[in-house]
């Protein structure tokens, strides 16, 4: 046989040993995650449940989700467990991690735009006038353009269903 015909089938198998591979280490990752649960730890359960783990078991985890309620888990239901200070941010909004030194971004463009001296340019354009914008009312035309109007729309037939603009 030609190698050049066995070349394609070589590299399928070479690409499925490479994904069950990464496969299987993730799986086993996720295992070794779940079988190292302690009580205190803060997770994440598939299901977007966030709780803290109150007793581990062979096969199931038992979740503090909040004052009273206490929940039951297959250990398999854990999707992640979460470092104490991610756990805070996302439970309690606790942030930990927040230096001083560093530039804080404001939450506002206003903050960017602001000076210590107001000046001429920054009253004219903080005034409340409304803006044209170009759309004008009926109101607003003379009433020899409203007339007008009025009168070609009386002029023309109107059309049924049936009929087409073309002619």
């Amino acid at each position: 046989m030609n190698p050049v015909t066995l070349l394609p089938f070589i590299v399928l198998i070479g690409a499925m040993f490479l994904m069950t591979r990464s496969a299987k280490r993730k799986q086993q990752a996720a295992a070794q995650m779940r079988d190292d649960l302690q009580p205190g730890t803060g997770v994440r359960t598939i299901g977007g449940i966030y709780a803290t783990v109150k007793e581990v078991n062979e096969e199931t985890v038992l979740l503090d989700a909040g004052p009273g309620v206490e929940l039951l888990f297959a250990k398999n239901a854990i999707g992640a467990v979460l470092g104490d200070d991610e756990y805070n941010r996302i439970v309690h909004g606790i942030e930990h991690d927040l230096k001083t030194d560093e530039a804080v971004v404001p939450d506002d463009a206003s903050s960017l735009t602001e000076t210590d001296e107001p000046s001429d340019d920054a009253s004219a354009a903080s005034d409340d006038k409304p803006i044209d914008l170009g759309k004008k009312d009926v109101a607003d035309k003379p009433a020899g353009e409203t007339e007008a109007a009025e009168v070609k729309a009386e002029e023309e037939p109107k059309k049924t269903d049936g009929e087409s603009d073309a002619k």
